[in-house]
């Protein structure tokens, strides 16, 4: 694999926590709230403790949130840096679609203008 593939494969696991809805839901209230406790990431919510903790470790193990334990209690927090990786890789491929975009227009600025055709209809006879 080349080191740009091997680069890509590196931010899958970033991907693959982001795509799902719920994990998305947790990181926006890490965003919005700073350091949580699961206790306090489930109130006001359907998901229960056990789901959410699940969750939780899927988003550490991509590296996008840090528990640290105090007492009995462990309170996340988001880790930016991962979160940074994504965009760059968003923003890469946003550049190579531009440019694909790009020639695409070239190449059709640079075909000859015909007008368009015309089909004639035929009279239906009785």
């Amino acid at each position: 694999m080349t080191a740009g593939g091997n680069a890509l494969m590196a931010g899958a696991p970033i991907f693959a926590a982001l795509g799902d809805e719920t994990r998305l839901r947790i990181l926006a209230r890490l965003c919005s709230g700073g350091p949580q406790s699961i206790t306090r990431l489930t109130a006001g919510s359907e998901v229960t403790r056990q789901a959410v903790t699940k969750h939780l470790q899927v988003l550490a193990d991509a590296g996008l949130v840090r528990g640290v334990r105090r007492g009995r209690e462990s309170r996340f927090s988001l880790e930016s840096a991962q979160l940074e990786v994504a965009r760059r890789y968003l923003e890469r491929i946003s550049e190579q679609w531009t440019h694909s975009l790009q020639a695409l227009e070239r190449h059709l600025d640079s075909m000859p203008q015909t007008p368009p055709t015309t089909k004639k209809r035929r009279r239906k006879t009785a």
